[in-house]
């Protein structure tokens, strides 16, 4: 289909793309990689008055080491620049992640910024994003503030981002010689998307219980989230194949012509169980 009819401005810099977004009272969107948005206005579920497009402006692009050790990536850095980057090799499921998100097209045009404020409940870096507790960070012409992820997707393509937020960077935090992560996803082969993927961190391993252990779930449930249940059975001892099956727990669990309830529930327990092992495995 064709898109409704928009206007159209490049920014020339970080604060003329938030006056313009602040001065189009919730009908401005900006665009970056288009890989969301552009599909969406296709289909005319999303009808954007104006759109501001950021994807020139340089300071919101690239990865850098922050002075207390934690690791910030610029909204606009794409996938690849992400796969591509040596920083980033020390976090095991952005490894396993990259390489499989979306196609070719994507991973090139996409853009880490777009991806986190989209909001797709089965979108895969929202789930590790959870799991590492980065942070987020919103700028608008009033003010900027820094968002825990864990706080920050609220539903489906719903999160705290205002309309006239864009996403600057996104923290993550420093390496650890003493944990470990991995990513494990099943996929709905035509599209890619997942219906189950799992983000899952673990370490201080002391004979009989893990000291330390994280879970993002996506493509479960509404939005992404925590699987605290399945931290908590960890922490507490259990083998990862009984924590595992808590994976949807407390959680509305989607069902559509990709994956019923039951069988959803079943696959979160079965990823969780692999993300689990591992990264354990990769911890020695």
């Amino acid at each position: 289909m064709i898109p409704a009819a928009f206007d159209y401005v490049r920014a020339t810099s970080l604060d003329d793309a938030l006056a313009r977004l602040a001065a189009g009272s919730g009908s401005a969107k900006a665009i970056a990689g288009g890989q969301s948005i552009l599909p969406l206005m296709k289909l005319r579920l999303a009808r954007p008055e104006l759109l501001v497009d950021i994807g020139r402006l340089g300071e919101l692009r690239g990865v850098r080491r922050l002075p207390d050790g934690r690791v910030a990536v610029g909204a606009l850095t794409t996938y690849d620049e992400m796969l591509r980057d040596d920083t980033l090799r020390q976090y095991g499921l952005l490894v396993d992640a990259l390489p499989n998100i979306g196609d070719v097209q994507v991973r090139n045009r996409g853009t880490i910024g777009g991806s986190i404020a989209h909001a797709d409940p089965a979108s895969d870096l929202p789930a590790i994003l959870l799991a590492l507790d980065a942070e987020i960070v919103a700028r608008s012409a009033r003010d900027e503030r820094v968002i825990a992820a864990t706080s920050f997707f609220e539903g489906p393509f719903t999160s705290v981002l205002e309309p006239d937020e864009l996403i600057t960077e996104v923290r993550l935090p420093g390496g650890r010689d003493d944990v470990a992560s991995a990513y494990r996803a099943f996929e709905q082969p035509a599209s890619g998307y997942s219906i189950a993927a799992v983000a899952a961190i673990v370490g201080g391993h002391d004979g009989t219980r893990w000291n330390f252990c994280s879970v993002g779930v996506t493509g479960v449930g509404d939005h992404p989230y925590r699987a605290s249940a399945v931290e908590q059975a960890v922490r507490e001892g259990a083998p990862f194949d009984e924590a595992a099956v808590h994976a949807s727990q407390g959680q509305a669990v989607a069902s559509d012509i990709h994956a019923d309830r039951e069988y959803r529930i079943h696959v979160a327990s079965v990823i969780v169980r692999r993300a689990l092992e591992a990264a354990a495995v990769r911890l020695g």
